[in-house]
């Protein structure tokens, strides 16, 4: 058993995804020589430690806060403003979505959908076998389940956000999942608010391992506040919030060159790549040198944005030039190659100080606010914000320091605009984005399958 624990740790899953489920035709079949029965998984701490294990690599490998190009860096990039898209000669796929011109059967789109529900379906495969073992520990099992809880809750909450109401499925039974309705985007933020605060004392602060690739009690903390936030609850956020910001175990990243070295003790969550040497998604996929772009490039709006003397502007992207033509790429994350110093961040704390400002100001804190927007200000080489300053004043200059500070990051830009209820502000650099595309379209395949995902969403 140890052998095989070792050797399939990471692809655990997909195996057992195999044995437990087949969505579409409910073929059984036998289990393969090299993968672990559902039975046998939920029988020792390793084995489901394993499963978990595979989790966490499919969120690195494709999910809604992987880094590559299905992920919500890149898709919500060329759906906002923060990037261009050079894939013109593929329709109906990611250039529809930087046109903001999607139909309910784009394959980017339903690309997102399904790897978003897979993980989603594998975290139930998991809370279920933690509910049915009477062979691990209840400190373990509290702890395997708080871990499935989170995930399950950060990519449902990425769905909430890109699709509006969507299905909350909870359970692994195929009968139940096929005819599974949408709730409304307000109940599932409550329902999200609820797991959380459910898994959240199942979890340590203390990481179990030295690279927090892996959740603790305050990475679940800070998901919790982003769901409160989407809430209008800025109370009960703040004091999440605060809490995070005073812990010891996190410290402002002062140097602006370390701020994406995966050793900083700013970073709450990251996702490690599948092997010892390679790249983070966002260094190759954002990578283009003396030739034109051939997938994406900052915008020419976004770099345009900084302010003179902004140090993010000259060291997180750099110009490209070609044939009398320059692009910008983003740079943020700089090795390409025999990678041992990157990984890619999903929370760090400077969006725990941003949303900590937000929070502040829409209780007209505003003095409370100052510090907490300064300080990426200040660390970027800007004079800090000081004196009598309004709250729409400040909750405008917080939206302009979340751009710069997040650009191609986890698809935060987005997030940030729905949040804000500013969405529609896109029209003025994206002549086709329409207020009913604060949604996505069900995927067209889904509604097929289900009826009850019915009604399509507004104007798909």
């Amino acid at each position: 058993m140890k052998t095989i624990y070792l050797k399939y740790k990471l692809f655990l899953m997909s195996g057992l995804l195999l044995v437990v489920s087949s969505c579409e035709n409910l073929v059984e079949v036998d289990i393969p020589s090299n993968q672990i029965s559902t039975q046998l998984v939920f029988q020792d701490v390793q084995t489901a430690n394993a499963a978990l294990a595979g989790l966490y690599a499919g969120l690195w490998e494709d999910s809604p806060v992987a880094g590559g190009a299905r992920g919500s860096g890149a898709l919500l990039g060329i759906y906002t403003d923060d990037l261009e898209s050079y894939a013109s000669s593929v329709v109906n796929a990611e250039y529809d979505l930087y046109q903001n011109m999607q139909i309910d059967d784009n394959v980017a789109v339903y690309a997102y959908w399904t790897s978003a529900y897979q993980k989603v379906y594998q975290a139930n495969t998991i809370l279920e076998g933690m509910a049915s073992t009477t062979s691990i520990s209840g400190a373990e099992k509290q702890r395997i389940k708080g871990e499935a809880l989170f995930i399950r809750s950060l990519v449902l909450f990425y769905l909430q956000q890109t699709f509006g109401n969507i299905p909350y499925p909870i359970s692994t039974d195929y009968e139940i999942n096929r005819n599974i309705s949408k709730i409304t985007a307000a109940a599932a933020l409550q329902r999200l608010e609820d797991d959380l605060k459910e898994a959240i004392p199942l979890l340590s602060d203390q990481y179990r391992e030295s690279e927090r690739i892996v959740v603790n009690r305050k990475a679940a903390e800070f998901l919790l506040a982003k769901i409160l936030m989407s809430e209008n609850k800025w109370n009960d956020a703040e004091i999440l919030l605060r809490g995070i910001v005073t812990s010891p175990l996190y410290q402002f990243e002062s140097d602006l060159s370390k701020v994406f070295l995966k050793s900083g003790k700013h970073i709450l969550f990251q996702l490690k790549p599948k092997n010892a040497v390679d790249p983070t998604k966002e260094a190759t996929l954002y990578y283009f040198a003396n030739a034109a772009p051939s997938v994406y490039s900052l915008s020419l709006e976004l770099v345009n944005s900084f302010t003179s003397g902004d140090l993010r502007k000259s060291q997180w992207i750099t110009p490209v030039s070609f044939n009398q033509t320059t692009k910008y790429r983003s740079s943020k994350y700089k090795v390409i190659s025999n990678n041992s110093t990157e990984y890619s961040i999903v929370f760090r704390l400077e969006e725990v100080y941003l949303l900590l400002a937000e929070a502040l100001a829409q209780q007209n804190k505003l003095t409370e606010t100052l510090p907490f927007i300064n300080a990426t200000r200040q660390r970027a080489g800007l004079v800090g914000l000081s004196g009598t300053i309004t709250k729409e004043t400040l909750l405008a200059e917080i939206l302009s320091e979340n751009r710069k500070e997040f650009f191609a990051e986890m698809g935060l830009r987005f997030m940030t605009l729905k949040r804000r209820g500013l969405l529609g502000t896109l029209i003025l650099v994206k002549p086709n984005f329409k207020s009913y595309h604060a949604s996505w379209p069900i995927p067209q395949k889904e509604l097929l399958l289900n009826n009850n995902l019915n009604p399509q969403n507004e104007g798909y």
